[in-house]
């Protein structure tokens, strides 16, 4: 790689965050292959990936100075924070950095079903940012994902079992490919999406016990669903050691499946990207 890139004033129009990471490296990928200049905002700029027409500038969610790195910036692309207890903070300063740095359009990666009565905890953190996003005054737009289709085979423990309080629920999972060309369509036509919210989801919802069933003809190894009670849900991540707030994220991910907030089949990847949503089975069949 390249000795790090920083960024003053002028630069790309368009702003990544989460370039490091699994959805926002892939929009930097597709946007640095349709040969748009971006700016790639990261904690450690010499992380960030080396890819044509892309700087590097220094960037953390709390930071009161991030807004140096957005000077410049017309549409920001915000991935939400990595899982802590002070997220939403980080969140709402960042967004602040951003209006008072001049940034003309904000399009932030959400959670389907956000709501300040989610059941899953973390996506009522998604529902305060999104507010606080409306009251900034800046332009917005809402891709809120379902769970993610590439994280399934993860759910699957040792034993080749799939455990959780999620009974004979179903979510839409979505394969991150699919999410990063939804953002890049979005990124590269903001006005057209502006204060419009969309849900993103796979072609299909799928109950737990579907999705091990596709887990076991991908791997061509068995894999079950067994429907645990909350109780033994949380008894059963007691072990990791793991802060409350975290195990009860864990959880409520589950009984927000049991509970049909992550049920519901969309048309806004097909509609965004021009190509129909990925199947789980496709996605898992995939090259790691």
């Amino acid at each position: 790689m390249s000795e790090p890139r920083t960024t003053g004033t002028p630069g790309p129009a368009i702003a990544v965050t989460g370039a490091t990471g699994r959805v926002g490296g892939r929009v930097a990928r597709r946007l640095a292959a349709a040969g748009v200049p971006q700016r790639l905002v990261v904690p450690s700029p010499e992380r960030a990936p080396d890819l044509p027409g892309a700087s590097a500038a220094p960037g953390r969610y709390g930071d009161p100075g991030v807004g140096r790195s957005l000077d410049g910036v017309d549409v920001l692309f915000m991935v939400s924070a990595s899982e802590s207890p002070d997220r939403l903070e980080q969140h709402r300063a960042f967004v602040d950095a951003a209006a008072r740095a001049g940034v003309g359009h904000l399009v932030y990666l959400s959670f389907f079903g956000a709501s300040p009565r989610a059941t899953f905890t973390l996506a009522r953190d998604h529902w305060a940012t999104e507010e606080h996003i409306r009251a900034s005054g800046l332009r917005f737009t809402f891709l809120r994902d379902n769970l993610y289709a590439d994280f399934m085979p993860a759910l699957v423990g040792r034993d080749g079992v799939i455990r959780g309080p999620a009974g004979r629920g179903r979510a839409a999972v979505v394969a991150q490919d699919d999410i990063a060309d939804a953002v890049v369509a979005v990124l590269l036509d903001p006005s057209a999406h502006a204060g419009v919210t969309y849900d993103l989801t796979g072609p299909e919802a799928l109950t737990l016990r579907e999705v091990a069933d596709v887990l076991a003809r991908a791997t061509g190894r068995p894999v079950s669903y067994h429907a645990e009670t909350v109780e033994e849900a949380y008894r059963s991540r007691a072990a990791y050691g793991a802060p409350g707030w975290q195990v009860e994220a864990w959880v409520s991910t589950y009984t927000a499946i049991a509970a049909g907030e992550l049920d519901g089949v969309s048309d806004a990847v097909p509609r965004l990207t021009g190509h129909p949503a990925t199947p789980l089975a496709e996605v898992v069949a995939r090259p790691a």
